[in-house]
């Protein structure tokens, strides 16, 4: 934890009165902490870190339309968002408990690029990002976790129930940041610790050992409920596949036919019909196959087998029929090993062999065959993949991943380099094979990634290159503010340039001019921009093109929150219609001409009807109103602003339109 060198240190009263301020709940999470871990992460501020994220209020998301990329059906399953990650999270409060996985790189506390704003801890909805964090500054660290806690409690809240967070950090706060991560989600929902090989020559950044290596931490909201996928399989693994013996099952390559076993129970021999040796498993092992069954096998290659007592086994032996107990051990005839062998070189060389074969054209040891039609679609990630079929079961635990399997970070920086071009100012860029592999694990083929940082935009080139390539139809929400500060929102400049280059196959030329030169990935994305906060004053205050804005980027229905967004329609010969959903229903906002928000009744209810039939559209209806003085089962109705206030996760009840219900308050 923080040393109390790196803060001033609170006051015997300061800490009762910090420990007075707790609730009942917080008091007993507080307890449960310290009995079962007997370890937590302390800190001074830390009560109030917790609570932040409850204080930010939701924003107005305006859609940027000369932003959008892509056919609209395509811009409604994906997001580009500039703003502030907490206070968009608050405001994405449809997809809390949606998101299948977090991909997060969030700024190192290296003294270069992370910010903080002392009154965050007073009023988290202040805009300044504060002033760079120097590693000078004695509280860096605490600082640091301050701005980090609130926001992986949003993290939290986002994740499926089977949801994993992976989450990238160096040396500088990796031990707090796994102390956090074992807090929020539990030690034991770790899932892994990666250690990836970020770059493949050293470097002289230290005067003792040369940091080659960073980090990333992923646990699951529940680990009983996650699942790790499969990484798609090597050419050179099924290299290892053929058929030289033409066998109808497909190409297979051969295997151990033994297998640990702790304690080692009774074995057995097993005779081979080429030598007449009699084999027994190596050490604690046994084999793998019931024993009828490698008789069975064995009698494929032209010979009878018995079962016969065997004085160096616990067991009766498989071998050749003839075969005799002489002299305190077994013995076979000339004749019947000469017959075996004529008969097991027949089948060699003429007919498909049985499954349990013997290496060195029949000279050699046991083996078994394995189908590559068998074996898993894919492979697990076992540290440096050395075993490539992965009998043994799945434990990420502590895990290297060589820079061949998982890129390196001047890898990162050269995919940008080709896709947006150089200059582009960023020096740290994950590359895209550590977050495809990373998305390829935890994100199935029809899931949402979620990235709160999402920088030079990797996760969701990730994203649409894993769709190209696998088919897959995984979608993607990314956040970035950018550095307004320095004039450089870069969520629309180079964020919103890389997407824009790998969906259309646009890249710049050694000029700078944009050419086409690669294959287009194809898909699309929305880009949304976080503006004022928005209470039921505001919602009731806005302007038509706005209020259609909010309706589109905040309504959810309970039973389909993960589905797409609304499709927005801008089209002057309808008067009420702003939009559709996947399944063709339309949206309709009552509007008098010249505002405010009108009313449902016969009249408006007839235009929409007139909407729907120029559009095609059949019932339900979904009208959005101030009122609702005529009512239809053709209708869903949605009150504005309460239903909208909903959508955000805002209390209807607490929210001051409730206090008053008079227009002229509007």
């Amino acid at each position: 934890m923080p040393s109390l060198s790196q803060y001033s240190v609170p006051s015997t009263s300061e800490v009762y009165d910090s420990l007075e301020q707790l609730d009942r709940n917080d008091l007993i999470k507080l307890v449960k902490t310290l009995i079962g871990n007997g370890v937590a992460l302390t800190f001074h501020g830390k009560r109030s870190a917790m609570e932040i994220a409850k204080k930010v209020r939701p924003r107005v998301m305006r859609r940027e339309q000369k932003l959008h990329v892509g056919a609209p059906e395509e811009q409604s399953k994906n997001l580009l968002i500039e703003g502030e990650n907490l206070q968009a999270m608050v405001t994405l409060y449809k997809y809390q408990g949606q998101v299948d996985l977090i991909l997060s790189d969030p700024p190192y506390n290296t003294g270069q690029n992370f910010r903080y704003n002392d009154r965050w801890d007073r009023d988290p909805n202040d805009p300044d990002l504060g002033t760079i964090v120097t590693k000078e500054d004695g509280s860096r660290h605490t600082k640091w976790i301050k701005a980090m806690m609130p926001r992986l409690q949003m993290m939290k809240a986002m994740l499926k129930p089977g949801g994993v967070m992976a989450i990238c950090i160096d040396e500088n706060e990796l031990f707090h940041l796994g102390m956090m991560m074992d807090e929020e989600f539990g030690e034991s929902n770790r899932i892994a610790i990666i250690n990836w090989q970020k770059t493949y020559s050293a470097k002289n950044d230290s005067s003792h050992v040369s940091t080659a290596t960073e980090y990333v931490l992923v646990y699951a909201k529940s680990k009983d409920k996650a699942k790790t996928g499969l990484l798609e399989r090597t050419e050179a693994m099924d290299a290892r596949y053929s058929n030289s013996d033409n066998d109808p099952n497909g190409d297979w390559t051969d295997g151990d036919l033994s297998a640990k076993a702790h304690p080692k129970p009774e074995d057995y021999g097993i005779q081979s019909p080429f030598t007449g040796q009699i084999q027994y498993p190596s050490g604690s092992r046994r084999w793998s196959k019931k024993k009828s069954e490698i008789k069975k096998c064995l009698e494929e290659w032209g010979s009878e087998y018995v079962f016969l007592k065997d004085p160096k086994a616990t067991l009766p032996s498989i071998v050749l029929k003839g075969t005799t107990l002489f002299n305190g051990q077994l013995t076979t005839p000339p004749s019947v090993l000469k017959e075996a062998r004529e008969r097991a070189i027949a089948i060699r060389d003429n007919q498909v062999w049985p499954q349990i074969i013997f290496r060195s054209d029949g000279e050699g040891g046991l083996r078994i065959k394995r189908y590559l039609k068998d074996v898993k679609k894919g492979r697990v990630p076992m540290t440096y993949w050395a075993d490539e079929d992965y009998e043994e079961p799945l434990r990420l635990e502590v895990q290297s991943w060589e820079h061949e399997e998982s890129g390196h970070s001047q890898s990162g920086i050269n995919e940008l380099d080709s896709i947006v071009g150089k200059g582009h100012g960023f020096d740290t860029v994950k590359p895209l094979k550590l977050f495809k592999k990373i998305i390829q694990l935890w994100c199935p083929n029809h899931g949402l990634v979620l990235d709160p940082y999402a920088g030079s935009g990797t996760t969701g080139q990730a994203v649409l290159e894993l769709n190209k390539e696998a088919g897959s139809q995984r979608r993607f929400i990314l956040i970035e503010q950018g550095s307004p500060d320095n004039g450089d929102k870069y969520a629309r400049t180079l964020t919103w340039q890389r997407l824009k280059n790998a969906i259309t196959g646009e890249r710049p030329d050694k000029d700078g001019r944009v050419v086409n030169v690669v294959e287009p990935l194809g898909g699309g994305f929305e880009f949304r921009r976080l503006t004022s906060q928005i209470d039921a004053k505001v919602v009731l205050s806005m302007k038509r093109d706005e209020l259609i804005d909010v309706v589109i980027t905040s309504h959810w229905e309970t039973e389909r929150r993960n589905s797409p967004n609304l499709i927005r329609i801008d089209d002057p010969k309808y008067t009420y219609l702003v939009g559709k959903d996947d399944r063709g229903e339309g949206y309709f906002i009552i509007w008098n001409n010249g505002g405010p928000v009108g009313q449902l009744d016969t009249e408006s209810y007839r235009i929409v009807l007139s909407d729907a039939k120029k559009a095609g559209l059949t019932p339900p209806y979904h009208v959005y109103a101030r009122y609702e003085v005529y009512q239809s089962p053709n209708v869903q109705f949605w009150k504005i602003p309460d239903k909208i206030l909903a959508h955000l996760g805002l209390n209807e009840n607490s929210d001051r339109f409730n206090e008053d219900d008079s227009e002229e308050d509007y």
